[in-house]
C-alpha cells in the first residue's frame, strides 16, 4: 500500500524557494540580509528586525530531533501508520524548527536528539523536506 499524496501548499512569492529547492538538493530557509536572522515560515518581512532585505539561503539541512510523536491514525484512506511527526532544530540556523516525518527507520528507533538530515519526496513541482537519521562522518563534524 502506497501513501496518499500529500497536501500540497500555495505556493506564493516568499515560500516558492522553500517548497522548490528539493529540485536542487537545496533547502531553503529565508535570511535577513541586514541582521542575519533566519525567518521560517517564509514571510516578506524578517520576523526580528522588519526588513525587506530578505532571501532564501541553503543550509546545511541537518539538525537533530527536537521533539516527536508517533502517529498511528490513518488520517487519510491509504495512509500507512505508524509514522513519525517530527520537529527538527536545524543546524547553523538558530530559533528554527521545521515540522516533518522521520523517514527510512523504523518508528520505534525515533529519539529525542537523534542527529537528521533532510531527503526530499517530490510530488509534481513540490519538494517536501523529509528527514532521515543520520550519523555525522569527523568530516561533517558534530554540528
Amino acid at each position: 500500500m502506497s501513501n496518499p499524496p500529500r497536501p500540497k501548499p500555495r505556493l506564493d512569492q516568499e515560500n516558492t524557494p522553500f517548497w522548490t529547492g528539493g529540485a536542487e538538493g537545496k533547502l531553503n530557509i529565508i535570511k535577513c540580509g541586514d541582521c542575519g536572522q533566519y525567518t521560517h515560515p517564509p514571510k516578506v518581512l524578517c520576523r526580528h528586525c522588519q526588513s525587506e532585505n530578505i532571501a532564501p539561503e541553503a543550509v546545511a539541512g541537518t539538525g537533530v530531533v527536537d521533539t516527536f510523536t508517533i502517529n498511528h491514525q490513518p488520517w487519510a484512506k491509504g495512509l500507512e501508520v505508524p509514522f513519525v511527526i517530527a520537529r527538527v532544530a536545524l543546524d547553523g540556523v538558530p530559533g528554527v524548527y521545521l515540522t516533518t516525518n522521520i523517514v527510512n527507520c523504523p518508528v520505534d528507533e525515533v529519539n529525542f536528539g537523534d542527529p537528521v538530515r533532510v531527503t526530499f519526496e517530490q510530488q509534481d513541482d513540490i519538494y517536501y523536506p523529509l528527514f532521515e537519521k543520520h550519523v555525522p562522518s569527523q568530516a561533517e563534524g558534530a554540528n
